[in-house]
């Protein structure tokens, strides 16, 4: 059996956070990353990301977004880069980059520039605010996203300030929305024989994943804020509850939920007390409600109520970072891997949330700088002298 992506080879412009994590996820899946670097710049900005480095160029935040990767120095504002580049083109399926969206055009990562050199070539883009329209040439980053895209209207206590997710969640979405985008466009020209531009950018995707409160305001103008104890909108029970030792978050998002809970809690009747019958009811007496349960739920430990619940309530604790990167389910399903260094070194992360059955996945560290260069290079034809010549021009 092989990697379902094996075979499918990237030519990844990238760097920092989106764009990296999007092609982790192929190269999770075997696809080869060649990821360019420029060689002026120290490389990918993430390989000096604080606070924790492994060592110079190799910082935490890159071996999290860059593993099973391969990297070249290439400096593609050089005419002898671009001719590199098309070097490398001829073998590539796709060409990914998450440049500012006025730079693609410039350093010839786009389809018009690339379609001589293969006619299937895929041109994968993830910029801020798009290719094309009046902030092509705007910087932007996750926060900004979050913040106008209504994100920190929507997130913490209804009387305290706007709060952002406690993650770059913008940047992990797009960039696993521009890999399905870029796996999606390869299988379109390998049916056609045609490549072309495909398009993602974070301010899209914050948008998109307004889903159903965008549908509720646009055809009903019902805007979503804040609720307290980050409560659904409308099912009720599905929030937080305060217990003897912590929290716990309940979500009886069905109606069969609620009786199992109300007898799990030593309270059978209160599934057929009228005020709490149906979520309709439950929704109109919220508060009542949520007294009465919470009275309930401070008797006992977090860690009690779970075995009360488990596999009957959905319900979950509320665990910080270490607590929840220690939790045995994590690793009864394997996830946390050690991707290897080339000399033996460790790195811990966490597996592929892809899974597939009978296959043994990549793991390979993330690549030094320029670590094969020279390999790729001379796989793509060029000469030892032709290499050369590139290093006395520093183009690479």
């Amino acid at each position: 059996m092989t990697m379902p992506l094996a075979g499918l080879r990237i030519i990844a412009i990238e760097q920092y956070g989106a764009g990296p994590f999007g092609t982790q996820h192929l190269a999770d899946l075997g696809a080869e990353v060649i990821k360019i670097e420029n060689p002026h710049d120290d490389g990918d900005v993430g390989r000096h990301v604080g606070p924790h480095f492994f060592g110079p160029q190799n910082s935490h935040f890159y071996q999290a977004f860059n593993r099973n990767k391969k990297s070249i120095r290439l400096d593609l504002k050089h005419p002898d880069g671009q001719a590199t580049l098309h070097a490398l083109t001829k073998t590539a399926d796709a060409v990914f980059n998450n440049l500012r969206g006025d730079l693609p055009s410039k350093l010839g990562v786009t389809y018009d520039r690339l379609k001589h050199i293969r006619p299937d070539i895929v041109c994968a883009h993830l910029s801020a605010y798009g290719r094309e329209g009046q902030r092509a040439n705007w910087p932007g980053y996750d926060y900004l996203m979050q913040a106008e895209a209504g994100y920190l209207s929507l997130t913490g206590e209804p009387d305290g300030p706007p709060a952002r997710f406690g993650l770059s969640m913008i940047d992990l979405m797009t960039g696993t929305t521009a890999a399905l985008a870029l796996v999606s466009a390869v299988l379109g020209a390998r049916q056609s024989g045609q490549g072309r531009d495909i398009d993602v950018s974070l301010f899209d995707v914050a948008m998109h994943n307004l889903a159903y409160l965008a549908t509720w305001y646009l055809n009903g103008e019902h805007k979503t804020g804040r609720a307290a104890r980050s409560a659904h909108p409308s099912l009720v029970p599905s929030q937080l509850y305060q217990t003897a030792d912590g929290w716990i978050f309940v979500m009886c998002n069905k109606e069969k939920f609620w009786p199992i809970m109300a007898q799990k809690m030593g309270h059978p009747e209160w599934a057929d007390r009228a005020e709490f019958k149906t979520f309709k009811d439950r929704l109109a007496n919220k508060t009542q409600f949520n007294q009465e349960i919470e009275a309930v739920f401070v008797t006992d430990t977090t860690g009690n109520w779970m075995k009360k619940f488990e596999g009957f309530v959905p319900a979950s604790p509320v665990y910080d970072v270490a607590q929840a990167l220690e939790n045995p389910f994590v690793y009864s399903r394997n996830g946390v891997v050690d991707a290897q260094m080339p000399d033996g070194t460790a790195i811990k992360g966490l597996a592929s949330p892809i899974r597939c059955p009978g296959e043994t996945p990549p793991l390979n560290a993330a690549p030094a700088l320029g670590e094969h260069t020279e390999r790729l290079l001379k796989q793509a034809g060029l000469t030892d002298e032709q290499i050369r010549i590139l290093h006395e021009s520093h183009v690479l």
